[in-house]
């Protein structure tokens, strides 16, 4: 197996675990608090990287870094993108929800030119417009289908676009691993915050669920680190895009959720504007 082969496998992957991860967020949120269910999301995923941080040769100096504020904010932002997703997904599914939320690249290249001070291409200029066309389509607005609650995976898109956006600027100036340890270690003391307040007793039958949800949280996120250990993450960036495929299969077999017209339509134009920017960017 070819390491471009064992690349894409790897990301696919690592887009089903997202995708089994956000099935059990719908499940777990429904019955219980999001910010309770996202808080022990972050106390496993602070628990893994601190792992892996321990079994660093070079020990804790693996992590030091001189951008410990551009990380704390990366960490309140992420947090703050995850709840959204996990409410929206109670409110209007699975489905609609990551069908906005695929506008995200699209964001990040929005942000690009402002915050990166990267050239923006007419090209990509109206891949963007293309996008925002997209999400106008899922979200139906004016016909009497729309719901506030889209806002919430909108949002979260920009958050976590603005994330990444964050995520590429400290790279410039230090290696992958500080960058991937500070925002779930911040981020855990942000979700305990908002999730300990609202702590509810598990139901017995839940608390396997809820150790499914952290473990299959660590597993995603162990995936997509030997991802991009393998390979460029833009040459497998289009296989993320199955993410929605997979979330869909999830909604519609395991939550009864109903695949609407304009949904498939409009994340089909988001998908093509995200597939073309990222043909663009490849020249």
């Amino acid at each position: 197996m070819t390491r471009q082969t064992k690349g894409m496998a790897l990301m696919v992957a690592t887009v089903f675990c997202f995708a089994v991860q956000d099935g059990f967020s719908r499940k777990l949120a429904g019955d219980y608090n999001t910010f309770m269910v996202v808080m022990v999301r972050y106390w496993v995923f602070a628990a893994f990287v601190t792992a892996l941080a321990l079994r660093r040769p070079e020990g804790w100096a693996a992590v030091r870094t001189r951008r410990l504020p551009a990380h704390f904010l990366r960490g309140m932002i992420l947090v703050l993108e995850i709840c959204g997703m996990v409410y929206g997904y109670t409110k209007i599914g699975l489905i609609q929800c990551l069908a906005i939320f695929a506008v995200s690249p699209l964001i990040v290249v929005a942000l690009s030119g402002p915050i990166l001070g990267e050239r923006l291409t007419t090209r990509a200029k109206l891949a963007v417009a293309l996008g925002c066309l997209g999400v106008l389509v899922i979200l139906k607005p004016g016909a009497g289908v729309f719901s506030w609650y889209a806002v919430l995976p909108l949002a979260s898109a920009a958050l976590f676009a603005l994330y990444a956006v964050l995520t590429r600027l400290t790279a410039r100036e230090e290696p992958f691993f500080p960058a991937f340890f500070w925002p779930p270690i911040f981020g855990a003391v942000l979700a305990t915050a908002l999730g300990l307040p609202h702590w509810q007793g598990l139901a017995p039958q839940d608390w396997g669920w809820m150790a499914l949800y952290a473990g299959f949280s660590v597993l995603a996120n162990w995936l997509m680190q030997k991802t991009y250990q393998t390979v460029e993450a833009a040459s497998v960036q289009p296989f993320s895009y199955l993410h929605i495929v997979f979330v869909s299969v999830i909604g519609v077999g395991f939550f009864g959720e109903v695949l609407l017209p304009q949904v498939v339509v409009g994340t089909a134009i988001v998908v093509a504007a995200g597939l073309y920017t990222l043909m663009q960017a490849r020249r």
